[in-house]
């Protein structure tokens, strides 16, 4: 197996011209298994014979080896088309999370879209990434583009489309945080127990249709807000005083008609969760006024058990999330709370209390529906530190009082 090599561009054939042109070669790799012809691969660029050839001898080694790959000349952005079908099954995932991958992959195709696969260099590849936090995208965003590009790079790595990840040693850059910042960060916002006595109290004195029910819920189970909307009046067991956690609510058009309910976050995340018999009997006095309003409504009213169903236009269908979250900073305002807050800070609140009940960690990440979970590890590690801290200063009062 020997190489033909030849000068590119040169058209004064002398013997050692000067006039810039690169040295090539062409050499037989084998037969095409489908035509029956020879495959030949040729390369071109090389400054001088000595390279070129150096180059031949190592692609006569990867062939003799049965290591050598044919790298594709597909771009990067017809591979990401065919790889998120394969993503997508392999996976099982979410729509939501369909499309926050589509949303990555469009960051990427303005560096890599009409690249062929084999021309993203590792080097090509971290100047996209630095590029993308000199126009000033959060580390979060920059994480989930950097994953997706990843994912994307190592399966074309995987079909031996490419002959390395050129994500392999790619960084992100970051600034460095200040202590108080870092901090602010690891402690995500909760009501305090006080904080969230007011909250309700409010809920139920100001709030609109739903409101208490809604977040008396959410601060007593810590579901999330997507599980509490998706929740049935099957998925509640009056005599046992349970709430079965078994799909969530997915509508990134916030149109009540188009909704979807898809299974939960992960498989930790179907689960029962024993509630207090406040909250049974909250739901009980609610189903009544439900069935009232059905039994006014007749087939006007779209009657797929949803416990917390529109009575305005699109009778019966589950509200909308934007719905949840306009309402809870309505009624932070009234209040004079963190206007902030979010119903997923009542998932935090839960956690709070609950260590605050001294509840282990594990039994608060079982009710969570977690199977690891660092907001909540910190939420719970603030708390009981603070917890510890009171046994201290306690115990020193007592001493003190001794003397």
């Amino acid at each position: 197996m020997k190489g033909h090599f030849y000068r590119r561009g040169c058209t004064c054939k002398k013997k050692n011209c000067s006039c810039g042109s690169k040295w090539a070669f062409v050499i037989d790799i084998g037969i095409d298994p489908v035509t029956g012809k020879r495959k030949q691969k040729n390369k071109s660029g090389f400054a001088t014979k000595k390279e070129a050839e150096v180059a031949v001898a190592a692609l006569i080694h990867e062939i003799e080896q049965g290591i050598y790959i044919e790298e594709s000349c597909q771009t990067f952005a017809d591979f990401a088309k065919q790889w998120l079908p394969i993503y997508s099954e392999a996976k099982d995932v979410k729509p939501g999370t369909i499309r926050v991958r589509l949303h990555e992959i469009g960051k990427l195709l303005p560096y890599f879209g009409q690249l062929k696969l084999k021309d993203i260099t590792p080097k090509r590849y971290q100047e996209c990434l630095n590029d993308l936090k000199d126009k000033g995208l959060a580390d979060s965003t920059r994480e989930g583009i950097h994953r997706t590009g990843r994912m994307i790079l190592r399966k074309a790595l995987e079909y031996e489309l490419i002959k390395k990840d050129p994500t392999e040693f790619a960084y992100l850059k970051k600034d460095k945080k200040t202590i108080e910042q870092l901090e602010e960060e690891e402690i995500p916002k909760y009501l305090e127990k006080e904080e969230l006595a007011l909250f309700l109290k409010t809920a139920k004195e100001h709030g609109l249709e739903h409101d208490y029910l809604v977040f008396m819920i959410l601060s007593y189970t810590g579901i999330r807000v997507g599980e509490l909307v998706a929740l049935k009046w099957k998925d509640i067991d009056f005599v046992n005083q349970t709430i079965s956690i078994t799909k969530t609510y997915y509508n990134p058009s916030y149109n009540a008609l188009n909704y979807q309910l898809v299974t939960p976050k992960t498989r930790k995340s179907r689960r029962k969760i024993i509630v207090d018999e406040d909250v049974i009997e909250a739901l009980e006095e609610h189903k009544k006024i439900q069935n009232e309003v059905i039994e006014q409504l007749g087939d006007a009213y779209y009657n797929h058990d949803f416990i917390f169903a529109k009575t305005q236009r699109h009778y019966g269908y589950p509200i909308v999330l934007k719905n949840v979250r306009d309402r809870m900073k309505r009624l932070l305002r009234i209040s004079g709370l963190n206007e902030d807050l979010t119903p997923h800070s009542l998932r935090h609140t839960h956690t709070s209390l609950l260590a605050e009940a001294r509840v282990s960690l594990e039994q608060i990440m079982d009710r969570l529906g977690h199977t690891d979970d660092q907001i909540t590890k910190n939420v719970y590690l603030h708390v009981t530190q603070e917890m510890k801290k009171e046994a201290s200063q306690k115990f020193a009062e007592l001493m003190r009082s001794l003397r």
